[in-house]
Order: structure tokens, then sequence, then C-alpha cells
């Protein structure tokens, strides 16, 4: 079926959804899929010791529904308002950081979602850093209107102030908690309305003056008073509205509502989709090429993989972000690291744990590739002679290590199976000692660890003893400079997955007594 590309890839809008954990992130986004129709009922995460018999839809791996986090990225795509919506719901907790940042590498705007009562968290502005390098459109959604909280001004200032961005409330709060009446509208010249259940809204038009039309009880609440005067300071001493400086994300939107119970919701996505751009030029590491979204060869890049999203199965899910031209089930294309001709004959689109097949694509969409062991995180495919390679994806260096043994000997087979899939996910890193090969995985925070060893247990029937090291830091070398003798009590030498030799060092002063003994060896914190 032949499509106008150029009129599907405009339609196309795909974001992140980022912030600090528990400031609604997967509410939010349970909402979204509640409007646009592709979910009847929104589940709530809940953090241990609150009973919810409700998990959120996109949360679809046993462990986050347990313990109330999102630890892995969900990818949903729906269609809201003529638009295709591709949503990414990213991993809220700081262990998993790592798989935050590809994802961000993979959209093309992203919402900040902000907990009104605590302002600006560390892992918010961590994130907030790297949309900023990429300098992609960030939608800010000052949440949990419908509890007490921090002063709109006060949170506003604290947003600019912080993240060093200038910001542009869209509609203001008119009062908050128990005393929540409605919004102010800025955007759409409107009074919204808090009506006695969800989705009861009520709008009322401003005019020319600022003022709600009509006779209304609510005219005469201080509360209205205020979010009038407020939004009077705004338009003369507030920064203007610019969709440009939006687009280079220099300048935030922002909007204030209830994930919870949906306030607010509607309005701030309506907004997004139509302020939000489509996709765009994808630079590659030949800097004199940039890959236009419209170009009709098919490319794009693999961000994430996934083992046991249908565990019944083994599956494994290479997640692609189509960079340019069209997707058509059953396609040739080449995978740029080897050269080697793939065909496209099974993929999916997803809904959180429910896919259904993929028979057309375009640039901006994210689809999912069954995956028999060919791909890696942050490699290149393409259709025909395009040939190009984008640029790698972030990585860190691991800074916890543990070694890790199969309880049951019998369990080997599982063992192994089971850590050579997870550690595909790029979640964890594997190390084997040089001598005698034992398992050791590193990992950036704690968490990770934990889940591994619950996903090793409940998805492979692998039981593990994990014991905890005292190194801390990874510096690889390269092959010609390796002497095994190099090993010592200061450091463990080890080789990685792909058998580049790696030194686990205890501390920095190992790592510095190595330099000096070693001038010309290079270290290096990633290959």
């Amino acid at each position: 079926m032949a499509i106008n590309l150029k009129k599907e890839v405009n339609k196309r809008r795909t974001f992140a959804i980022i912030s600090h954990p528990d400031a609604g992130k997967t509410t939010i986004t349970e909402q979204f899929l509640l409007f646009s129709g592709a979910i009847r009922e929104a589940g709530t995460v809940k953090a241990k010791g609150k009973k919810s018999n409700k998990f959120a839809k996109s949360d679809w791996m046993e462990i986050e529904k347990q313990r109330g986090i999102s630890v892995t990225s969900s990818v949903m795509q729906v269609d809201y308002d003529g638009f295709q919506v591709n949503i990414v719901d990213t991993p809220g907790h700081e262990d998993f950081s790592e798989d935050t940042y590809r994802t961000l590498m993979a959209v093309d705007a992203a919402v900040m979602v902000v907990d009104s009562g605590k302002g600006i968290e560390p892992q918010t502005k961590k994130l907030f850093e790297v949309c900023s390098m990429r300098g992609i459109p960030i939608f800010t959604f000052m949440n949990k209107l419908d509890r007490d909280g921090r002063e709109p001004l006060e949170l506003v200032a604290e947003l600019e102030e912080v993240l060093g961005i200038d910001a542009y409330p869209m509609n203001w709060p008119m009062g908050m908690g128990k005393g929540l009446l409605g919004l102010y509208d800025l955007y759409n010249k409107r009074v919204e309305l808090k009506g006695p259940e969800e989705g009861e809204e009520t709008y009322i038009p401003l005019d020319e003056e600022g003022e709600a039309v009509g006779e209304h009880s609510f005219k005469e609440s201080s509360i209205y008073t205020q979010a009038l005067e407020d939004a009077q300071l705004l338009a003369e001493a507030g920064n203007e509205f610019d969709r440009e400086l939006i687009n280079t994300g220099k300048l935030t939107p922002v909007f204030f509502g209830s994930a919870l119970t949906g306030f607010g919701v509607q309005t701030f996505f309506d907004a997004f989709v139509d302020l939000a751009p489509a996709p765009s030029k994808v630079e590659t590491k030949d800097e004199s090429i940039v890959v236009d979204p419209t170009d009709e060869q098919f490319t794009g890049f693999i961000f994430k993989i996934q083992a046991n999203m249908n565990p019944a199965h083994r599956d494994r899910i290479a997640f692609i972000r189509i960079c340019s031209g069209s997707f058509e089930k059953g396609m040739n294309v080449t995978l740029k690291r080897t050269g080697k001709v793939l065909r496209l004959a099974h993929t999916t689109q997803f809904m959180a744990d429910s896919r259904e097949e993929t028979q057309e694509a375009v640039a901006g969409d994210i689809i999912g590739l069954y995956d028999t062991g060919n791909l890696q995180i942050g490699d290149t495919i393409f259709s025909g002679k395009s040939n190009v390679e984008f640029k790698p994806l972030p990585q860190f260096t691991p800074e916890l290590f543990m070694k890790v043994t199969p309880k049951n000997v019998m369990k080997q087979k599982s063992f192994h199976k089971g850590i050579e899939q997870l550690v595909q996910e790029g979640a964890i890193q594997l190390y084997k000692t040089y001598h005698t090969e034992e398992y050791i995985i590193g990992a950036v925070g704690q968490l990770q660890f934990e889940v591994f060893q619950y996903r090793l247990l409940h998805e492979y029937n692998a039981e593990v003893v994990m014991t905890p090291m005292g190194n801390k830091i990874a510096r690889w070398i390269d092959e010609k400079d390796l002497n095994p003798n190099m090993s010592s009590s200061r450091n463990l030498l080890t080789r990685d997955r792909f058998g580049n030799p790696v030194f686990l060092f205890e501390n920095q002063f190992a790592e510095n007594w190595f330099k000096d003994k070693y001038p010309d060896v290079t270290l290096l914190q990633l290959l």
C-alpha cells in the first residue's frame, strides 16, 4: 500500500516521560492511554505498604507490579486526535538511568512530570540535563494539584533557576488540594472548572480583559481573584510564548493538573500534540551526512533490547526507532555492524504487555523486532544503499560488582541462558575472570542486582548466589598492551562479554598505582 510519507511523518509524535520517582510519571501515562481510548481503566502504581488491586497498564514486568516502581522502559503506540503517538514511559528509579538516557536518544520531545509538593528533585534535574544537551522540547506538567503543595509562583521560579530554562505557564491553578476550583487557562483563554466527578469539567471563555464571561459564583471567590492577579503578573513580567524557543528546548510550557484524578490532563495533551514537533533530521557518525525523516530509504537504530516480554516464549525484542523512510513487513535491511542482511518478518507494536504485528510504520515510529541474537543496543539498520551509521548511544561504567554463581549446579544451562539474555538488555554488564572464568556482573546501582536476581529465578528458574566485591572501577585496555602479570591484589583482570580485557580496580588509589607502574598502558573508561 502506497503512503504519503511526508503526511504520515508529520502526524507522528514520539516522546518520553521523565520524572523523579513517585512524581506521577506512570499515572499520567495511564491517563493518556485512557483519553486516547486505548484502555478503559487507569491503574495506579502504588508503593509497597499501600494496597491496591489495580496495577499500571504500562508496567508489565512482575517485579514492577510487586514493588510499585518502573524499572524498564515501556513503549506504547496510540491514536490521539488524528496523531499517531509513540509514548515511552521510562524507569523512574535512578539505578536504571542508563536505560532512560538511551531512550531519550530515541524521542523527539520529553514530558517532565514534577510533584508540585516537592518541586525539582535530583533525578528530574539529571534527566532534564540530557534532554537539554539534545536540545529537544520539554513540556512540564506540575502534578498532584489534588493535594496541597507549594505556591505556583515559587514552583515556576525554582524550575527556571535550578534547570536554567525559561518557563511559560500555559495555565494557572485556582486553588489546590480540597480548595481546588479549577484552572485559569492562559493558552486557550478560558477557565476550566473542576466538576464533582472526573471528566465533568466545565469550560468558560475569557473576555478581552481576561475575566470569565458571564455570572458565576466562583468569581466571588478569593481563589479566583488571586489566580487572576497572578495571571496579570505573568502577562506583564513573565516570558512570552514562543513556539520556536519551545522547539529548541529553550522555553518549557508549564501545565498544572492532577494525573491521579485526570483533572487538567486532557488540556495538557491537547496542547502537547499540537505544539510538539514531528520527527526531525538525525545526525550520523559522519558529520557531513544528516538523515531526513522523509527520505525514501528506511533507516533506524536499536535503542533497547528486552528479554522475556512474553516469559512463556522466552522472546527477545529489539526496539527500533525508525529515523527515515517507511517499514513494510518482510522487507530486507542491512545491519551496519556486520554487513549481514536481515529480513524483518516478525515485528510488533505495543500496548505495555499486549502487542500486535506491525504491517507498516514510518519515521518517528518505534517498532519491536523479534531477535535471535543478531542485534545489539546502538546498532544501525538500513535498506537499499543508505549505508549510514548513527552516533553511538550513551553508556555508563559500572561502579558496583558481584560474583554470581548458580545455587544448584544442575541448573547451569538455565543459569547461562538467563545471564546471556539479560546482559544483552544493557542494564548490567558481564565479566569473566581471566584465568578461572568466574562470572562477575557490574551495575550502576544496587536495585539492578536485585532485579537481575529476581528475573533469573522467576523467568529462568535459576536461583543464584551473589557475593559483593570490593572493586569499584572498571577500566578497559587494548589487547596488544595486555600482560596477565599486570593483575595483582589491587586489581582483577577480566574479560567483558565481547572478549575485551578489563581491569577491575578496588579504588582510585589502585588505579593510580597501576598507571604509575605501567605508564605506557592507556586505561579507558569505555570502549
